[in-house]
Formats: C-alpha cells, sequence, structure tokens
C-alpha cells in the first residue's frame, strides 16, 4: 500500500471543530484537542436541552391553567379529568393559551365542562 499523508484532510477537519468552537473560553476555542472535547461536550449539553424544554414548557402550561382554574373555582386535576370524560380534545398548550390570552372564552369552556348535563 502507498503512505498517505493527511495534510489536507486533517487541516479541514481541524478547522470545522475550530470554527464550532467559536467564542469558547480559553483554550478551548484554540487548540484542536480541548476545542473537538468541548464541541462534543456542547452537542450532548444541546441534545438534553431540546428534550428538557419541551418538560419545562408543559410544566410552564400546566402551572398557568392551575392559576387559571382556581380563580375559577375548579382543581386542574378535576378539569383534565371531566375534559377526557366529555372527549374534549385540546391539549395544555391551547387550553393554557386560552386561558392567559380569551379569558372570556375560557371561561365558558370551564362552565361547560363543570356543567351536571
Amino acid at each position: 500500500m502507498t503512505r498517505v499523508k493527511t495534510g489536507f484532510t486533517r487541516r479541514r477537519r481541524h478547522k470545522k471543530i475550530l470554527k464550532a468552537a467559536k467564542g469558547y473560553r480559553n483554550s478551548r476555542s484554540r487548540t484542536y484537542k480541548s476545542a473537538h472535547e468541548a464541541v462534543l461536550h456542547a452537542g450532548q449539553y444541546a441534545f438534553a436541552g431540546r428534550k428538557l424544554r419541551k418538560r419545562q414548557f408543559r410544566r410552564l402550561w400546566i402551572t398557568r391553567l392551575n392559576i387559571a382554574l382556581r380563580q375559577l373555582g375548579t382543581k386542574y386535576s378535576e378539569f383534565i379529568n371531566k375534559l377526557t370524560k366529555k372527549n374534549i380534545n385540546l391539549n395544555r398548550k391551547v387550553l393554557s393559551e386560552m386561558a392567559v390570552n380569551q379569558p372570556e372564552a375560557f371561561k365558558k369552556l370551564v362552565k361547560s365542562v363543570n356543567d351536571k348535563a
């Protein structure tokens, strides 16, 4: 086999990592070895963060809903239970947006869900 020098390929790979590490502190933005490590960790944090964001937003929507419902004299868990029993398919995001931006419509919805009939 012939000998292959990695000059161009290695330089291109290193440049890609160093570009991704731009703005990192100290040698993490200048030396390939520490930059590579930092970029790998950043990728892991970004991946985990995308999953966490979904959980955090769901918690926010539930909290907003609970506050709005308590002001109307009902609990979140009871409200969601009644919604599912009446087969009303509105997700928590839509419900919380309605509670914040359209309080009158939200009030009507809560009243209709709480009715016995």
